[in-house]
């Protein structure tokens, strides 16, 4: 009797290895577009939540015109952390607006 392996040739790993290599060079591209995209969304979600502290601090604060983000994170507006994502992508505050400047 003729005993037959069982495995794998290596034809079907060539192939098995193939499709994997195509997969990867699919996925890759549209993970690297996905992350930038999210990037843009947290950037206006940040730009929208430091707009609102400064529209809230002015509203408590009538007499002030102008606000930095020194002033939000003592008034407990923002937090540290707040502060020092919203700088790191980009986001200043001019007199009453909170502006995101391109890089």
């Amino acid at each position: 009797m003729i005993k037959r392996r069982r495995g794998f040739t290596l034809i079907e790993m060539t192939i098995v290895l193939f499709i994997i290599s195509l997969l990867v060079l699919i996925i890759l591209p549209n993970l690297n577009g996905q992350r930038r995209h999210a990037q843009h969304i947290h950037g206006g979600a940040m730009l929208t939540v430091v707009q609102g502290q400064v529209t809230a601090y002015l509203d408590d604060h009538e007499g002030a015109k102008t606000v930095s983000f020194q002033e939000l994170k003592a008034a407990k507006y923002l937090t540290p952390q707040q502060v020092t994502q919203a700088k790191r992508e980009g986001i200043h505050i001019k007199d009453d607006q909170a502006i995101h400047e391109s890089k």
